[in-house]
């Protein structure tokens, strides 16, 4: 067992985080002791022992604020676990999970791509590639965000949290399709209630990107999915608001939800970007965790989708499923490069502790393995003209990786960038789904931080937000 002892809890997250990355299947142990003398005590497996003297440090950094400290103190035990383990983490010692937007900030306040890049390097630890990799999308980034209105423009969305079955990796806010099927009328009620009540907030406002996501929007019959689609027609894309719309998504996600009919329920409204998702194309993987889909049918939908004229695709796939080694994913990368996809979005499994995987097996050290699959998926996108336009970590990512998005030049997800960047507002209506107003100017908080982002969250059991839409609506009420 690994012990963590801080004298502050200023300290404790980033410690936890830090240290889970290079013994991802070590136990931890954290605790906070206001009396005792080391401002930090980490004790790993082995007896060896990282110890920083309280009063020591804070004298030698008595000028630094909070956040100074605290990302000294990250950078002092990273070197101890780094010289430890003989290991270098490829995002050093960031815990985020936007590293862009510390490059976007830095290029904003007048460093150049080489300035940002050394500085990620610098004062963060980050590899010379992943640096290289940060700025290189902060540009495409900052490119793609100046066709935006930040102070008058808004994006919506809109989830589903329904799915066909539940993956065994997946820890986010959806529920079986066979038990809810009984209540969606209502869910889908409660959800346009809500809509029409965004539409009254934000009127005079510029609409600029739509994403109906989920779960899985395709779980909905066709018949459900045609009432959404109008509502969100009527509300949003008439012919005062919907002019300025540069991009409409619809999740189509899983394949075995998706129909030749919804298809064309889809395609009957503006909607200018859909998502196909594997995962992956080995069938043993998919029967593993409980996809209930063929790679035949991916393949199938793909094709029909291109055949009802979609012209912009994106597919996702996972690095490090459990049981797939690096040739694996070199026959999904053939699989997926023969279909070429308009976009293709590339995670490295991510396994949270609300996962079925995460509570039946632990983490698999997958360093080596997922680098390769990480590197062929890059050399994949470059071969078929895509090339990285967003990214973003989670925690407990294997191999301490990270997501990259990969699109053509002119398929590139805005919405996607929108969520990391967190530079324009975005109402959402659903089940488990957080509104983001980001403000022209800084706010102090009641706990006495400064930001500019104000979240609004949504409860997530889907029963309570049926049943309480009226207090989800008062929460977004100006």
């Amino acid at each position: 067992m690994i012990q963590i002892q801080c004298k502050e809890t200023l300290y404790t997250y980033n410690l936890y985080h830090i240290t889970k990355a290079f013994f991802p299947n070590a136990e931890i142990k954290q605790c906070v002791d206001a009396e005792q003398e080391p401002l930090v005590r980490i004790e790993l497996d082995d007896g060896s022992c990282f110890l920083l003297d309280a009063k020591e440090f804070e004298e030698n950094q008595k000028k630094e604020d909070a956040q100074e400290k605290k990302k000294i103190v990250t950078k002092m035990v990273y070197r101890f676990l780094s010289e430890k383990t003989g290991q270098e983490m490829a995002w050093g010692m960031l815990t985020g999970v936007r590293p862009t937007k510390l490059a976007m900030h830095q290029m904003e306040n007048g460093m150049n791509e080489a300035q940002a890049k050394a500085f990620l390097q610098e004062v963060y630890c980050v590899s010379e590639k992943k640096a290289g990799l940060a700025v290189d999308i902060a540009c495409r980034e900052k490119a793609l965000l100046s066709k935006l209105d930040y102070l008058n423009g808004f994006s919506l969305y809109v989830g589903i949290p329904f799915c066909p079955s539940i993956c065994s990796y997946c820890s986010f806010s959806s529920s079986p399709i066979d038990v809810w099927s009984p209540r969606m009328d209502d869910y889908l009620k409660a959800l346009c209630i809500e809509l029409h009540h965004i539409a009254k907030e934000t009127e005079g406002k510029t609409l600029n990107t739509i994403y109906i996501g989920g779960g899985t929007p395709t779980t909905l019959t066709a018949k459900q999915l045609e009432k959404l689609l109008n509502v969100v027609d009527e509300l949003f894309l008439n012919e005062e608001r919907g002019a300025e719309l540069l991009e409409y998504t619809v999740e189509a996600g899983r394949p075995d939800s998706i129909t030749k009919e919804k298809l064309e329920v889809i395609c009957r409204h503006s909607v200018t970007r859909i998502s196909v998702n594997p995962q992956t194309m080995q069938q043993k993987t998919l029967d593993l965790v409980g996809r209930k889909h063929t790679v035949q049918a991916v393949k199938d939908i793909f094709h029909l989708a291109r055949e009802l004229g979609f012209d912009n695709i994106n597919m996702d796939l996972i690095a490090g499923l459990p049981g797939e080694n690096a040739e694996d994913m070199r026959d999904t990368l053939r699989q997926i490069e023969e279909l070429s996809p308009d976009s293709l979005t590339v995670h490295s499994l991510a396994i949270k502790r609300a996962a079925r995987m995460a509570q039946e097996q632990p983490v698999r050290d997958l360093h080596t393995e997922i680098t390769e699959m990480v590197e062929d998926a890059a050399k994949t996108a470059e071969k078929l003209g895509l090339v990285p336009y967003y990214l973003y970590r989670q925690k407990n990512i294997a191999g301490n990786f990270e997501n990259v998005g990969y699109a053509k030049a002119d398929k590139a997800g805005i919405y996607n960038i929108l969520i990391m960047e967190e530079k324009q507002t975005i109402y959402a209506a659903g089940a488990g789904a957080t509104t983001k107003i980001v403000l022209p100017e800084k706010i102090k908080t009641e706990n006495g931080k400064e930001t500019n982002l104000i979240r609004i969250e949504n409860v997530k059991n889907i029963e309570a937000y049926i049943d309480r839409i009226d207090e989800m609506i008062k929460r977004k009420s100006n």
